[in-house]
């Protein structure tokens, strides 16, 4: 049994979720999600527009696998639809800072030339610092996609701990040379 597939996902008041064939369709006040379901291995249960369900027909090893996947799929796209997701960076380095010009983050990471990174459609990329950036969207997938290309721009030096991180991401610093 998969613990994770057991449990219902509540919908909250301003999503509506329909199934049309097995497409899952689930619409929220701040993004539609399409999820393709394979109806030949799972039954889809929706109770009165509040909560789904996901129950394996047969359950084998292959569908205990899918089972928890597909329910996470589901429930990470109602909770993106309704509330969104949000990841929070910041520039640790002396001259490093960002800046948004139209649909482009202009960002200065120490090197010789400057950065401009395309924000990707669906993502909203806000600057609040010079050196903190805030990537927020409707899917959890392109958000930490998004958070995952900026941080490889100009990845964490273990001696000083510059570069691109997420908030409160532990950095393992070394010690440096001794005489």
């Amino acid at each position: 049994m998969s613990k994770i597939g057991k449990i219902n996902i509540s919908i909250p008041e301003k999503v509506k979720v329909a199934l049309a064939g097995s497409i899952l369709n689930i619409e929220g006040p701040l993004g539609k999600k399409k999820i393709n379901i394979d109806l030949d291995i799972f039954n889809l249960d929706i109770k009165d527009g509040k909560e789904i369900s996901i129950k394996p027909k047969k359950i084998d090893q292959e569908t205990k696998r899918l089972w928890g996947m597909n329910r996470s799929l589901i429930n990470n796209a109602v909770i993106g639809s309704s509330a969104g997701y949000e990841k929070t960076l910041e520039l640790v380095g002396v001259g490093y800072r960002a800046a948004l010009k139209g649909n482009q983050l202009n960002l200065q990471l120490g090197y010789s030339h400057d950065i401009n990174f395309d924000i990707p459609e669906g993502i909203k990329i806000t600057v609040e610092k010079q050196t903190t950036l805030k990537i927020s969207g409707s899917d959890k997938q392109q958000v930490g996609a998004v958070a995952s290309k900026l941080k490889t721009l100009r990845k964490i030096e273990p001696y000083k701990g510059k570069g691109v991180r997420e908030k409160g991401q532990y950095v393992l610093k070394k010690e440096g040379k001794k005489k």
